[in-house]
């Protein structure tokens, strides 16, 4: 058999096209309420591949806001649609981008802080949880004019937010002076205000990867909405009939009224959402998706996680091979635990009792976001199929295993570092299949274990060297 391996690549960008402003478009009043293959949904441009936003619509292979694509951990990280965050003093309004202004990217936003209570909470005021508000020292009249307002969709799941980062983060820099309200899973407000770049969330989902019906908008039109959900026409229209300023989204035939860039469904998800926003004038950087360092200690540092779950059977690793690996790993010595959503505590029930973990290396149920984010940044290693865990992960800098398959990981995968190795040996499959596609059920127990292997060698400090250009002993 030969070793598995990880693919990459990426298409050229279009040419970038000037930010300006435009007219607001005549509202066009909702029309009959259009359905899904399920009829559970909006409609489907065809099939996502892998906890991402391809086409809009289609089953979900993440699921849902949280890791292995359950309900969210230990019931939600927020109360479903809520009071938010005032109108945040001290911003004048900005009519369009601003390079190179407001925040920098790849930690927290200077001056950010949780609401009382956490990033669920927050003072009366307009629909949505409010998330990290800004602070400011000086006190504004109550006449102040409120802030412009920039609306994001991508509702979405827990990889996918994380995969949006940087797209976020350029909004963020190019439109300080707009309060930035992200459309998403009400349970990801504390993930979203972890960002350092949302204001606050407009609580919206829809079953699978579908758009939802509608979004719970008050108050005047966006002065800019940015459709991070799909290629459209779904999510195109459900932002046009809040009859925004300006309309950000990539192109398609059936919305010829919005000028943006061409799809390119072999895109890495990263680089996708950045070239979109490139198209448009706004500096986005790929590689800007680190999160800053969980303020909770690890429930169990050092050790290495085994996240066994995903949005599908086809993406799930058979459990007694996590099972084999784990009985290798505690037999060096390792500490191992085993982590779960909601949904999932069957399965990580077996996994523990093939493993022989004790309980206190068990955490099925799902962890809250903070407890969760600690575990990772802390880990040893995380060990994961192609899910929501193996992108928090990666956006703590934790050194990561991640098995792919059907899907492969030049478009879903961790970037190009040491401390990441991506398994794969394909060929493409069905990301929405009932039982574990035939590529990922190709990785063995030994691969995995040399992956982690690699891991430690490269992260031990070089030998040092004899004169002459010898390794010393």
């Amino acid at each position: 058999m030969t070793a598995p391996r990880a693919r990459g690549g990426n298409p050229t960008a279009d040419e970038p096209k000037p930010f300006r402003r435009q007219e607001a478009a005549p509202h066009r009043p909702p029309g009959p309420t259009p359905t899904t293959r399920d009829e559970a949904a909006a409609p489907s441009d065809g099939p996502a591949p892998d906890g991402g936003p391809a086409p809009d619509g289609g089953p979900a292979p993440d699921g849902g806001p949280v890791p292995g694509g359950g309900p969210v951990p230990g019931g939600g990280f927020a109360s479903g649609r809520g009071p938010v965050a005032p109108v945040v003093p001290g911003r004048s309004p900005v009519g369009g981008p601003v390079p190179g202004g407001g925040l920098s990217g790849g930690g927290p936003v200077p001056g950010r802080e949780p609401a009382p209570g956490g990033y669920g909470a927050a003072p009366s005021g307009r629909h949505g949880a409010a998330v990290s508000p800004r602070t400011h020292a000086a006190p504004v009249a109550e006449s102040a004019a409120p802030s412009p307002r920039l609306l994001v969709l991508r509702a979405l799941g827990l990889g996918d937010l994380l995969a949006g980062v940087p797209a976020l983060r350029a909004l963020r820099r190019a439109f300080p002076g707009h309060e930035l309200v992200l459309a998403a899973p009400a349970g990801l407000a504390p993930v979203a205000g972890a960002t350092g770049a949302v204001d606050r969330v407009l609580p919206a989902s829809a079953p699978g990867r579908a758009v939802p019906r509608s979004l719970d908008w008050t108050g005047p039109p966006p002065d800019v909405a940015v459709d991070l959900h799909g290629n459209g026409p779904p999510s195109h229209r459900l932002l046009s009939d809040l009859a925004p300023l300006r309309l950000l989204a990539f192109a398609h035939p059936e919305t010829p009224e919005l000028e943006g860039p061409a799809w390119y469904a072999e895109e890495h998800e990263r680089d996708r959402w950045c070239r979109l926003l490139r198209w448009y004038g706004i500096d986005a950087d790929p590689a800007d998706l680190l999160l800053p360092p969980p303020r909770t200690a690890s429930p169990a540092p050092g050790a290495v996680v085994l996240h066994p779950g995903a949005g599908a059977p086809a993406r799930c690793w058979p459990v007694e091979r996590y099972a084999a690996v784990a009985t290798a790993l505690r037999a060096r010595g390792l500490r191992v635990v085993v982590t779960g959503g909601a949904d999932e505590s069957d399965l990580v029930a077996r996994l523990a009792k093939q493993a022989r973990l004790p309980d206190t290396d068990v955490f099925g149920g799902g962890l809250p976001f903070d407890r969760l984010s600690a575990l990772v940044a802390g880990a040893r290693a995380v060990v994961s199929g192609d899910t929501g865990v193996a992108h928090l992960a990666v956006a703590h800098a934790a050194p990561t295993v991640t098995l792919f398959g059907p899907v492969p990981p030049r478009r879903w995968g961790p970037p190009a570092h040491p401390r990441h190795v991506a398994l794969w040996y394909g060929p493409e499959g069905d990301p929405h299949g009932r039982r574990p596609d035939p590529a990922l059920s190709r990785i063995t127990p030994e691969d995995v274990l040399n992956a982690l292997d690699r891991l430690d060698r490269s992260d031990r400090p070089p030998a040092p060297r004899r004169p002459g250009g010898e390794n010393a002993p």
